[in-house]
Order: C-alpha cells, then sequence, then structure tokens
C-alpha cells in the first residue's frame, strides 16, 4: 500500500519505517527541511535502538522516502497518518495543544483526490478526529475520506519491537471501509495473531489516555508505599514484588524512584483531566497521581540535602543519568531537570553523566559541569546521586567511584544497588523506600 506520514518525530518517523519495514511504499512528510535533509543522509535527529539500521535499510530499498512536499505522495496515498506533536499547551492549563493536527489537515485537504482513511496516530483529545474530518470537508468539499483514530503505545528505548510486535492495535473508525483498509496496512500483525481492538473513535481516542494514566497511577502508588517504608523499616522492592506476583495487578511499573516523566505520562494524565472537566466528570485518582508525582521529585531534592548533612550549598554533586528513562535521549519533564535545577539554585556543582542526553541537555540545562564518564563525574564529589538506570551505571567500579570522591555519598534513586553490599564498601548509602539493611526475599 501507499502511505503518508504526516510528521518526522518519534512517532512519526518510527512508525513510518516499520511500516515500511511490513513492506508498505512509506512517504514521512515534514516541514522541517534540515530535518529531513539529514534523514535523506541517514542522519537519524533521536535516539531509539534500531531505527538507524531499519530507515537506512528502507530508504535503500526505495519503500521510504522523506519529504517536505506534500505531492505526489498525498494525492496518491491510500492512507495518510498524521503523526505530529501534541505538547501541553503553552498557555499552562493542562489542555493537548492540537495545533500541528489541524495544520497538517489543513495542508493535506487540498492534495485528496480520491478516497483515503486520514489517521490520527499523535496523541490527542477526544473530538480530535471529528475537528479534522471537518476541516479536511471544508477545506476540500467534494473528496470521499474518512478519519480514524490508531494510537500508538510505543516506549522509548523499545519503540522498533513495540511497533512490529505490539501488545495490542487499537483501530477506532467510523466505517467497515475504513477498517478494511486499516486492516490492510496492519496484515502483517494478523499473521502473528496480535490482538486488535476494534472501536469507535471516541473510545480509541480516550484508550491511549487512559493507558497512560493507568501506568503513572502505579508509578505514584509504588513511590507512596516507599515513602511509607522508610518510615516503618519496610522494604519497597519486597512489597512490589508480594504485590506485583498478584496477576490482577503484575509487576510491571512497580519500581520506587524520582517520580515519572517523559513526553506522555506528564502531558496525558494532565489531558485527561481537563477532557474530564469539560465534560463534567471528576477524575480524583489522577488528580492525585499528577499531585503525588509533583511531590516525589521535591522528596528527592530533600533527599539529597538530607544525605549531604542538610544542606547542599557549597557542595559537589555527581549526578549518573539525565533522560527521563533508559535507552533514550528525552528530557521532556524529565525528574532530572527539575531536581538538578533546584540543587543549583540552593548553591551546589552540578558534574553530569549520561551516555546520550547531554547534548540535549546542554541545550536547556545550564550551570552543569558535563563530563565523559562516570567517573569523572564522581571525581571530588560530596556525594553521587544515581538518576537514571542505565545499564553502564548498573555495573559501576564502585571501589573506583569511592576513590574518585570527596565524601563517599551515594544516593541511589533508582534502587539499583544492595543497601548491605554499599555499607560494606564503606558508602554512606541513601536509597527509596529501602533502610540501610536488606533481607532479600526468597521463593520457598
Amino acid at each position: 500500500m501507499k502511505i503518508a506520514v504526516i510528521g518526522t518525530g518519534y512517532v512519526g518517523l518510527v512508525s513510518g519505517a516499520c511500516l515500511a519495514e511490513f513492506g508498505h511504499e512509506v512517504t514521512c512528510i515534514d516541514s522541517d527541511e534540515s530535518k529531513i535533509s539529514r534523514l535523506k543522509h541517514g542522519d537519524i535527529p533521536i535516539y531509539e535502538p534500531g531505527l538507524d539500521s531499519m530507515v537506512v535499510k528502507n530508504v535503500k530499498a526505495e519503500r521510504l522516502i522523506f519529504s517536505v512536499d506534500y505531492s505526489p505522495a498525498i494525492p496518491e496515498a491510500e492512507v495518510i497518518f498524521i503523526a505530529v506533536g501534541t505538547p501541553a499547551s503553552r498557555r499552562g492549563d493542562g489542555y493537548a495543544d492540537l495545533s500541528y493536527v489541524y495544520e497538517a489537515a489543513r495542508q493535506l485537504a487540498p492534495y485528496l483526490q480520491h478516497y483515503v482513511v486520514v489517521v490520527n496516530k499523535s496523541t490527542v483529545p477526544v473530538g480530535t478526529a471529528c475537528q479534522v474530518k471537518r476541516i479536511i470537508s471544508e477545506t476540500n468539499p467534494q473528496v470521499s475520506f474518512d478519519v480514524a483514530s490508531n494510537p500508538e503505545f510505543l516506549r522509548e528505548g523499545a519503540a522498533i519491537n513495540d511497533f512490529m510486535r505490539p501488545d495490542r492495535v487499537v483501530l477506532g473508525v467510523s466505517s467497515k471501509k475504513a477498517e478494511a483498509v486499516l486492516k490492510a496496512v496492519y496484515q502483517p500483525l494478523y499473521l502473528i495473531e496480535t490482538p486488535f481492538v476494534l472501536t469507535n473513535i471516541e473510545t480509541a481516542e480516550l484508550i491511549k489516555y487512559a493507558a497512560n494514566a493507568f501506568l503513572a497511577t502505579k508509578i505514584s502508588f509504588i513511590n507512596e508505599i516507599a515513602n511509607l517504608c522508610e518510615e516503618i523499616g519496610g522494604d519497597v522492592q519486597d512489597v512490589a514484588k508480594g504485590i506485583g506476583l498478584d496477576g490482577r495487578i503484575g509487576k510491571k511499573f512497580l519500581h520506587a524512584g524520582p517520580g515519572y516523566g517523559g513526553s506522555c505520562f506528564p502531558k496525558d494524565t494532565h489531558a485527561l483531566l481537563r477532557i474530564a472537566q469539560d465534560n463534567g466528570v471528576a477524575c480524583r485518582i489522577i488528580e492525585a497521581v499528577v499531585e503525588v508525582n509533583a511531590a516525589q521529585k521535591a522528596r528527592m531534592t530533600r533527599k539529597i540535602r538530607q544525605a549531604l548533612g542538610g544542606s547542599e550549598g557549597g557542595k559537589t554533586i555527581a549526578v549518573l543519568g539525565l533522560s527521563f528513562k533508559p535507552e533514550t535521549d528525552d528530557l521532556r519533564d524529565a525528574p532530572a531537570l527539575t531536581i538538578i535545577s533546584k540543587l543549583i539554585e540552593n548553591g551546589a556543582v552540578v558534574r553530569a553523566h549520561d551516555p546520550q542526553a547531554m547534548n540535549e541537555a546542554k541545550k536547556i540545562l545550564s550551570g552543569v559541569v558535563y563530563c565523559s564518564s562516570p567517573y569523572e563525574a564522581c571525581e571530588g564529589a560530596d556525594a553521587v546521586v544515581l538518576m537514571t538506570e542505565w545499564n553502564e551505571y548498573r555495573a559501576l567500579d564502585l571501589l573506583r567511584v569511592k576513590k574518585a570522591m570527596k565524601h563517599p555519598t551515594f544516593v541511589d534513586l533508582r534502587n539499583v544497588y544492595r543497601p548491605t553490599a554499599m555499607k560494606q564498601l564503606g558508602f554512606d548509602y541513601h536509597s527509596v523506600g529501602r533502610t540501610s539493611t536488606e533481607r532479600k526475599s526468597e521463593s520457598i
């Protein structure tokens, strides 16, 4: 099939490359000429494992094309995916900014010549598909088309596998014709018996927000339990194991830490609250999730301060990890941004390292000394803070770390290391929801 994807950000680029891998002829369109030029030369503007090789392979096979022009790809397309950004509104009111979605609809409409399915791949509030349909109809009244919703569920760092072997595919459609077209797009996934959720458009739009809000809820829940564990002498990792083995709950997203971040959870929880408020529905649980997450970041700053003896002023702090999670260079709403900014504001000197995110961090986080390795970051430090659980931080040469530091204070915000082992090495060790000694849970 001939497919056009509007937008070459995270979702658009991954989706376009994977659809080409399915065998479709895909044209990815973006107004950013410099980005398109980079992509044509095999220079991938985002870090996502496996994406670079997939793009190069499909460009070489002439199944993947990058362009700034809507013609000829849009007139020839059987399916058009809108995969542009929907950031939080600059007004700060929690609403999603849909200007890029609506502009894409206006831009593509004049080029439509035959029946086509226009698909919202971007995360959009309920009712957006209706507005996209209105815009296209007003711009090009003669054309035959359907609008559908096909939300993405891509985890940064695992996006290729999530697209090629997803847990499910959600299709929100208003006609059998659109349903048949989208089933043809995803035929390779039918062959491997991927579950499909076929529903109306409004439900599909809501599923994405509901999924992210529920995952955010699990994170905020376990963080509150971690805080309680610190007060009663409990171990949050044992609690997480004890409840996660219940099949009704599941073990994923029960890892205590500095709170959630990234491109989805923060904006999507706020957007869901606005959708609920606009429809006169209370979402008290989601309100609490958002409040707990903000409080958790502040709590982590206090934890670092307490580990330093009550004040970070004049202290040197090594921060390992800047991205909101491993295997991505994404800093959007990363806990590190909030925590580091507060430490610097209070007079700390921050030396930081991240395997992928430092170039992005330099654009938005000033006053930080960026280091070429975790060991360089630890030189002369009064404390080291493990912020993001990159694999290379899971097997640090801890004696080398200790030797490089001024004081052996280690604040592990991801619970990577064992308290007893760290104490034996001579560290003043602090973690989240655990005491300085632990008894490892065992299966009997």
